[in-house]
């Protein structure tokens, strides 16, 4: 099935090193993934953080950054808009984060926030 998605400014930016890092993995995965980034309930502040490679859907944002296509989900958008997903390869607390200016408090581990 094919889902028409217009192509919108982004909800969520990539960081240089989260492109790269995305850009590698998604040569690994095979091609038509996105990277969709959402926010669910849980998590020690109440919502938690999601990142996972997965297909458009209807009413998704979707937008093109370093050759890396980011969804985002109306419901999640709401809580993420104007974040950045970074990537750390250090061997104590790397990966990928994000930086999110709209949450009031975050957890030690980064995965999860209080809106």
């Amino acid at each position: 099935m094919q889902v028409s998605v217009e192509q919108q400014e982004p909800v969520v930016r990539l960081s240089a090193g989260a492109a790269n890092e995305l850009r590698e993995m998604m040569r690994r995965e095979g091609p038509g993934r996105h990277l969709r980034v959402y926010v669910e309930k849980g998590g020690c502040s109440g919502l938690q953080y999601g990142l996972v490679f997965d297909e458009c859907r209807p009413g998704d944002a979707i937008s093109e950054q370093e050759g890396v296509s980011v969804l985002v989900d109306s419901f999640s958008a709401g809580f993420v808009r104007g974040s950045v997903v970074d990537f750390d390869d250090s061997l104590n607390g790397g990966g990928f984060k994000l930086v999110n200016p709209n949450a009031r408090q975050s957890c030690g581990c980064g995965k999860s926030f209080e809106a």
